[in-house]
């Protein structure tokens, strides 16, 4: 299943990320990937969950985001969850191309049996209906 995780700047996405994965790892059921944009999550997350700054690979587009995410499902094939925080500054993501990117998500979780929850700075309202992500509003 695909989540987004929306909501304004500052209002706890990355915590409530945060806060999943590390609840998801305790259970120790499944390989636990956390996709971030800074290195200091590798402090305030449990040490079994794969921690990976996606900006270390120059990631500058939503294809290149799907395939980074795809290449990390291919790598692991135990991985439960992925969770993708500040998707919004590994690639330009916009109204235009949310679409495409969530349905390109969705094919990869369903393949690969996996959660992807991908956190955007953006209101319920500027979500377009065709979206077929589950949507997690955080206030």
């Amino acid at each position: 299943m695909l989540y987004s995780v929306i909501g304004k700047s500052g209002s706890g996405k990355t915590q409530y990320l945060v806060d999943e994965a590390t609840k998801e790892k305790e259970k120790d059921v499944n390989n636990v990937a956390f996709v971030t944009t800074e290195d200091d999550r590798t402090r305030i997350l449990n040490h079994k969950v794969r921690v990976i700054n996606a900006k270390s690979y120059n990631i500058n587009c939503i294809g290149q985001l799907k395939g980074f995410i795809a290449g990390i499902l291919a790598r692991d094939y135990d991985i439960g969850k992925i969770y993708v925080d500040g998707a919004y500054e590994i690639a330009d993501i916009n109204k235009d191309n949310l679409e495409k990117l969530t349905d390109g998500l969705m094919k990869l979780s369903e393949y690969a049996k996996s959660d992807i929850y991908l956190s955007l700075d953006w209101s319920k309202e500027d979500i377009p209906e065709s979206i077929k992500a589950e949507i997690i509003e955080v206030n």
